[in-house]
């Protein structure tokens, strides 16, 4: 799922991210899991091993009908049954080797696992950059002295490196919490039907093969560690759109604090530049914020299976990963086009 409107992709896009949240890269992640489960399965036995090898091979090579799974998903509710039936067709004696014994959610979890690890290692790497950038930031304009401002009036004067700092020190917090974003997403699921099989055996096998981890029991239902990692991409995005918010503030005609090379034209004032990728970071901010709370909807489930607030979780995430994704690179953007920071001129306090 990626933003609708191409007129505004330029704005709101992040092509990298979004690769990975689409559909040809989601049924690369559930191949995957249907041909190391069987292979798996094969080697502890629970298969008959040269069915197990030969349903493995054939899942490989396959190349799904993606509009025959979209209709399956209209009918069914989520693509599986229909990708499961176009697998075993023409897969002989291998059908049986093929599936049985995992479920629908098991496949899409993994999946989600897989995606969120690749999304992190983004996210992860554009957080060092900008941490960079801001620190370079730091360094050369430091020293320069800038009115504070508390409740948008002139306080007592500050430094830049004192504004600056407030930017960069919860990306650092943000960082540290990457870690236990890891720990409770980057999980196989393999809990059966009802959250409650045994795969312990196979499960070691299949997360290994995958870079995962192995859950301590089935989250079917146990949705924290998703939204939790919903809710670090918000105050990710959060913590840039108050920079995006005091750099916006800063650049105002009358305040004069800020330079910055570029900017937006207006159609209408020809002497107008814009600072849109400051406005950009705090509507891509407040975007997150309300999917934050839509995500914490996805924690309500029925007994072992809730397809309503599960599928909430297809509409939200992705959205929510490119949003913070473009957040990044919109912010070292704009902090890699201030050529001046600081008060035009010295301050009184009032």
């Amino acid at each position: 799922m990626s933003f609708a409107n191409a007129l505004y992709d330029g704005l709101f896009a992040d092509e990298e991210v979004s690769a990975l949240w689409s559909a040809e890269a989601q049924l690369a992640h559930m191949l995957t899991f249907e041909a190391t489960f069987s292979r798996a399965m094969g080697q502890v036995g629970r298969f008959d091993a040269a069915l197990a090898d030969q349903a493995a091979d054939h899942i490989a090579g396959f190349a799904p009908d993606i509009d025959d799974l979209s209709g399956g998903s209209a009918r069914d509710g989520l693509p599986l049954p229909a990708l499961i039936k176009q697998l075993k067709a023409g897969s002989g004696d291998a059908a049986q080797a093929i599936h049985t014994g995992a479920t629908s959610q098991d496949v899409l979890d993994t999946t989600l696992a897989l995606t969120l690890q690749a999304t992190l290692r983004i996210i992860d790497s554009r957080i060092s950059v900008l941490a960079v950038d801001l620190g370079e930031l730091m360094a050369r304009c430091g020293d320069v002295p800038l009115m504070g401002r508390t409740r948008m009036q002139a306080a007592l004067p500050i430094t830049v490196a004192d504004r600056i700092r407030l930017w960069r020190e919860p990306l650092v917090d943000h960082r540290a919490r990457l870690d236990l974003a890891r720990a409770q997403t980057e999980r196989l699921s393999l809990a059966g039907p009802t959250g409650i099989t045994e795969f312990r055996d196979v499960a070691g096998l299949m997360a290994q093969a995958l870079g995962l981890n192995t859950a301590p029991s089935s989250w079917h239902t146990d949705r924290s560690g998703v939204v939790s990692y919903a809710s670090l991409l918000a105050l990710i995005t959060g913590s840039l759109g108050k920079m995006g918010q005091d750099i916006a503030l800063m650049a105002q005609q009358g305040i004069g604090e800020i330079t910055l090379s570029g900017g937006g034209a207006s159609s209408a004032m020809t002497h107008k530049h814009n600072p849109i990728l400051a406005e950009l970071l705090v509507t891509l901010a407040r975007f997150n914020a309300g999917q934050a709370g839509l995500m914490q909807q996805a924690m309500v489930h029925e007994q072992e299976r809730s397809g309503a607030a599960w599928a909430l979780e297809w509409m939200v995430l992705p959205l929510m990963a490119q949003t913070t994704g473009r957040a990044l690179t919109a912010a070292s953007e704009l902090v890699c086009s201030i050529t001046a920071i600081g008060s035009p001129e010295p301050h009184k306090t009032v």
